[in-house]
């Protein structure tokens, strides 16, 4: 039996596709033109919710998700708030993918159940490039919520799982009403022959998007300007492999 929900979805992704309210608004290219291609809108939806999960080992100190998220922010004009409830923002490393730290607005809590409320709140204040937020648990409701209030102000919302028990990071793989649920994982960069390394590479796999399959990148890891991009050696393979 189809759910209202569903039905409701269903005329959302028609609108989309004929260039309807949704299709109409803004968008932030990577730069990447094999992931632009493939993004409604040709780049990231900005007055939407976006989730960015960590994969790989130590995945729940949660670095690469933290870049990528940042990467995002730093291509966007404004501050950013960051609501969190662990001290272990490393503001160098923000830096070193294009987000400086005097645009970063802390929002710090003791408490994970109180960074969503900061978060949709934080999209409610004008002139914001951009709000991100670290948290556990993400339900429907409150997603949808936030789904809202970033359709109504236009900044994008960037939610970052986190999670420190097996259980929480269980709660990753439920549902939830943002636009689209990414996935990062670092994974071993080109060895240049002087024994050094080059530019880091993430796994980049966008899990759910509405009006496009998943669908997996390997990529260059954020440069100082929070822009990733396509590594020399891959550059020809068109066919990167979708997610499963």
């Amino acid at each position: 039996m189809v759910t209202r929900r569903e039905v409701i979805d269903d005329l959302r992704r028609q609108i989309e596709r004929l260039g309807g309210a949704h299709g109409a608004r803004k968008s932030l290219p990577f730069g990447v033109p094999t992931l632009d291609r493939h993004l409604p809108g040709k780049g990231l939806a900005l007055g939407s919710l976006h989730e960015v999960i960590e994969e790989g080992p130590a995945s729940e100190f949660a670095g690469t998700a933290t870049f990528f998220a940042a990467g995002i922010a730093a291509r966007l004009k404004g501050p950013v708030l960051w609501c969190l409830t662990r001290r272990d923002l490393f503001a160098p490393g923000l830096m070193k993918v294009g987000l400086h730290p005097d645009r970063v607005i802390y929002a710090e809590t003791n408490r994970d159940a109180d960074v969503l409320p900061l978060i949709e709140e934080g999209l409610h204040q004008k002139g914001l490039g951009a709000v991100v937020g670290e948290v556990s648990r993400l339900g429907l409701t409150a997603s949808r919520r936030l789904q809202v209030a970033a359709e109504a102000s236009g900044v994008p919302a960037l939610v970052i799982r986190r999670w420190w028990t097996v259980a929480q990071k269980d709660l990753t793989k439920l549902p939830t009403a943002a636009s689209t649920r990414w996935r990062v994982s670092p994974i071993p960069s080109e060895v240049v022959p002087a024994g050094g390394l080059k530019r880091g590479r993430w796994q980049v796999e966008l899990v759910r998007c509405r009006g496009a399959d998943p669908r997996s990148w390997i990529l260059e890891a954020c440069d100082a300007q929070g822009r990733l991009a396509l590594p020399a050696n891959l550059a020809d393979r068109q066919d990167q492999a979708q997610v499963r």
